[in-house]
This record gives structure tokens, sequence and C-alpha cells, in this order.
């Protein structure tokens, strides 16, 4: 005899009540954990302002500032996009990447490596708010 979707479920309900087993709920957190991933945020953002203006990314001394104060014109909102420099539909962190390459002179960054990451974070505080726009040119 077929075991019924209901009768599974039950079943379940029993198991872990008999266990004691209880799901954690992805959303369940405190305001000290709010406030924690907030500061931790925040900090990141602050370092990727840091990396934004800072010489040592390349080698000739421009700066990303020098052509998007307070990371204007880049946008974040409408990555992955095609980008014609590129050839290619791309994301924020590869066009990072090409200007790296291009205008400061420099090696690219993984995408994963903490500068990019806290530059990414920048970025997107800059832009907070704005309706995302994939694709959008």
């Amino acid at each position: 005899m077929p075991i019924k979707p209901f009768q599974l479920g039950v079943f379940g309900i029993f198991v872990a009540l008999m266990f004691n087993l209880t799901v954690a709920q992805a959303d369940e957190f405190t305001q000290k954990d709010l406030d924690l991933w907030e500061n931790e945020y925040q900090a990141v953002v602050k370092k990727g302002r840091q990396v934004f203006t800072d010489p040592a990314l390349g080698t000739n001394g421009v700066v990303c500032a020098q052509c998007h104060p307070n990371a204007a014109n880049t946008h974040p909102e409408t990555y992955p996009k095609f980008q014609k420099q590129i050839g290619r539909v791309v994301t924020l962190g590869e066009m990072i990447n090409f200007c790296i390459r291009n205008p400061l002179e420099g090696k690219d960054l993984a995408l994963d490596d903490p500068k990019m990451v806290a530059m990414l974070a920048y970025i997107a505080e800059e832009r907070r708010g704005v309706k995302l726009a994939p694709g959008k040119h």
C-alpha cells in the first residue's frame, strides 16, 4: 500500500517531536546581530573609499576617484551589462579590473580580493536606493 504525502508529513512531525528537533529559521537574529553586521559592512565601505582613492592600486598615480568622484558614473545598478570596451557582458568587478589595468596601469584583483569587495561595497553604498536596472546603458 503506497504512503500518501499526508502520512509522510504526519510522520515527519512525529519524528521531530520524538527527538525534540527544532528547525532554525534563516531570519532569526537579534538587534545585536543587525548592529554587528551593519558595523562590519560600514567598515568595508570605508575601506572601499580608501582603496578608491589609493594611488597604489595602479602604477601611474591615477586613482579611481579622479574619474569617478564619490563613485560617480559607476552605475552598479546596471550590471551585469554589455561593455563596449570589453566586447561582452561583464560584471562590475570585471569593469573595475578593466579600469585598474588601463587608466591605472595596475594588476587585476581577484573578484574575492578584500580590496575588490570593499570597492564594490563602497560603489553600491554610494548608489543606495537607486532602482536595479541590469543591462541598462
